[in-house]
């Protein structure tokens, strides 16, 4: 079998897995603190015919070889954690990240999840939760029933507002956690993050402090997704799934013309 048939089939899976990676950016282009992903690619190894460097004759040596490349994978799909836009909601429980740092979420596994979705809510019970799973906040804050308005400092002090008390009253701190490798968490689904070997242990500390972001009260992170930017990719890849594609079609006529001549 002509080796160009398996190298351009490894080039069609590759470019198959980026419209895969493409198309679910673009489907969570309104998720909201959604961070996009890219794929990363990889040349396979080289049959090598003539090493470069090999002797030509007794007092020469070859400038460059002869080397065959098999084609290409797909070695990983990396995430890109870069600031997306904000969203002004007055919503006294929506909180966005201004900088480094996630929101520590406890999973009924026991495990601590991370996001940096915002969309809070408060359960039967007046826990700060996430609004699709349920799942409490960490540290866990308790909003009291006859609360009145919550507010929220840019260092995560949460205080609220009840009948019969002019003063603020501090209902507990937000802790976020950074990691030296985000790029190393593992996504789960939900908005959510687990930590990893690659990731490093998080570093938990309060917003504002020690490299730590903000945190914007009544407003949301948007997704980081450049809709243009991915159809821009996506046009990209059609193409470069076509080029391959072509390529099959012409070792193919080429296979033909040896069959009827031969």
């Amino acid at each position: 079998m002509h080796p160009a048939l398996w190298i351009s089939k490894t080039g069609l899976d590759a470019q198959s897995t980026d419209l895969q990676v493409t198309s679910n950016n673009l489907a969570n282009a309104s998720t909201i603190g959604y961070k996009k992903s890219r794929a990363i690619f990889e040349d396979l190894f080289y049959q090598t015919v003539r090493a470069p460097g090999s002797q030509s004759s007794q007092n020469t040596e070859l400038p460059s070889g002869l080397m065959l490349g098999t084609g290409v994978k797909t070695v990983a799909t990396q995430k890109d954690f870069t600031q997306g836009s904000f969203q002004l909601t007055q919503n006294q429980l929506d909180m966005a990240i201004e900088g480094p740092g996630f929101f520590q979420i406890l999973l009924p596994d026991g495990q601590t999840a991370y996001t940096r979705a915002g969309n809070f809510a408060l359960d039967d019970t007046g826990q700060v939760v996430t609004s699709g799973s349920g799942y409490v906040l960490q540290p866990g804050l308790t909003v009291p029933q006859d609360a009145l308005s919550v507010d929220i400092a840019l260092d995560g002090n949460v205080t609220v507002r009840v009948p019969g008390n002019a003063a603020p009253v501090n209902i507990g701190q937000i802790q976020t956690a950074n990691f030296i490798n985000t790029a190393g968490l593992q996504p789960i689904g939900q908005n959510l993050f687990l930590e990893t070997g690659a990731s490093g242990a998080p570093i938990v500390g309060n917003p504002s402090e020690n490299g730590l972001g903000n945190i914007r009260g009544g407003q949301l992170e948007s997704s980081n997704v450049s809709v243009v930017e991915e159809l821009i990719g996506l046009i990209e890849t059609q193409r470069a799934y076509e080029i391959n594609a072509k390529v099959i079609s012409g070792v193919d006529q080429m296979l033909q013309y040896v069959n009827q001549q031969l």
